[in-house]
């Protein structure tokens, strides 16, 4: 399907909505016509006339009183009639729900919905497809409405309680972005079928206890500093989630700084798996260091101002000099058994990124205390 074609998406306010439309715009799909409740049935008899395609997501999942739930065929009804006019073959995409499964009021109403759609595609021609969703995550979900994974991010980041009745209950999600890539692959026909349904990938599964244990440790590593295992596919999607749920006043938080009058040392970032970071700013003039480590290494990047690293092997007096300077970035690895130190010697404050393979651990820092310079040092003896 060429960009260019009309989109006709129902349900465009809503979650999934709001998000499928800003991805086809980022995309260049630049013809949405975007139908949504309370808009009269003109406008979708309108946008009906033109469309090419059609994302149906307009659904009811809270009405007043069970008869509410009649909508969610009754307007699908609707809206097929309508594309029946045309005598075109207009694709129709629905997102349905696993409630359909069910035998509740919600669940019979999609389940209608669903035959609805199929039975349009058999009409017609069309193609016609029909994804069953479970529990769906992703930025823009209202929380205390339908998602766990909302309302526990939400309140989270507030610091508030999660209700959890059933910690062991199992529960399966799938996250928004990889519901966007199904839905657009669908534009062009290529979609993933088990029987007359499309399946979303990857899909997720976890216990109530598990995603709450994750989601309030995103909270905790602000204090910590610990990242999260983003290399876990579900745990990327979450955190990404998570950080979508803070307060706009809270986006930024503070390090805890470790402040002399040589300058300034802070932690920034620690992984389970990967070490940490830190930030080393250096007054001009001012040297730091003068240890060495038998297993932790560093790897030392100056993005900010000039200095002089300085390394000596350990029984050995010979004097190793690494100019550095954010004029040409560059990295230095500090080898273990090698004392070694930085200088700073330019005319401002020297700004020094810094990893270590490990995480620091006061009790056992591996970080002993030792002359670099030798030479100057039994000079400065003699005087």
């Amino acid at each position: 399907m060429e960009q260019s074609m009309k989109i006709l998406i129902t349900g465009a306010n809503g979650f999934i909505g709001r998000n499928l439309c800003a991805h086809l715009e980022a995309a260049g799909y630049d013809s949405l016509l975007k139908y949504d409740r309370p808009d009269n049935d003109a406008l979708l008899f309108q946008y009906a006339s033109v469309c090419d395609f059609v994302f149906h997501l307009a659904g009811i999942n809270r009405p007043e009183d069970e008869s509410g739930f009649a909508e969610n065929y009754l307007f699908t009804d609707l809206l097929l009639q309508r594309l029946r006019q045309e005598k075109r073959k207009i694709p129709v995409l629905m997102s349905s729900s696993v409630q359909a499964l069910l035998d509740n009021p919600y669940g019979r109403s999609k389940k209608k919905a669903e035959e609805l759609v199929f039975q349009y595609g058999r009409e017609t021609g069309a193609d016609s497809y029909v994804f069953r969703l479970p529990n769906v995550f992703g930025k823009w979900c209202a929380p205390n409405y339908n998602s766990v994974v909302a309302t526990f991010c939400h309140n989270t980041a507030r610091g508030l309680s999660l209700r959890i009745d059933n910690p062991d209950a199992a529960l399966t999600l799938v996250y928004i972005d990889d519901i966007l890539k199904a839905f657009t692959e669908a534009l062009s026909g290529n979609v993933q079928r088990r029987g007359d349904f499309c399946e979303i990938d990857p899909i997720f599964f976890a216990t109530v206890g598990q995603l709450a244990e994750t989601i309030k440790g995103f909270r905790e590593s602000r204090q910590n500093l610990m990242l999260a295992q983003v290399g876990d596919p579900l745990t990327h999607r979450l955190y990404s989630t998570y950080l979508s749920y803070l307060p706009e006043e809270e986006f930024s938080y503070a390090l805890l700084e470790h402040r002399d009058s040589r300058g300034v040392f802070a932690e920034a970032l620690k992984s389970r798996g990967a070490g940490q970071v830190s930030v080393n700013i250096t007054k001009p003039g001012m040297a730091k260091g003068g240890h060495w480590h038998h297993t932790k290494t560093e790897k030392l990047i100056v993005v900010s101002g000039s200095g002089l690293i300085r390394f000596r092997k350990l029984n050995d007096e010979k004097l190793l000099l690494y100019p550095v300077s954010a004029e040409r970035l560059e990295i230095v690895d500090i080898p273990p058994g090698y004392t070694h130190d930085i200088i700073n010697t330019g005319n401002c404050d020297m700004v020094m990124l810094v990893w270590a393979n490990q995480v620091f651990d006061p009790d056992h820092p591996d970080t002993y205390p030792a002359i670099v310079d030798l030479s100057a040092a039994k000079q400065k003896g003699d005087d």
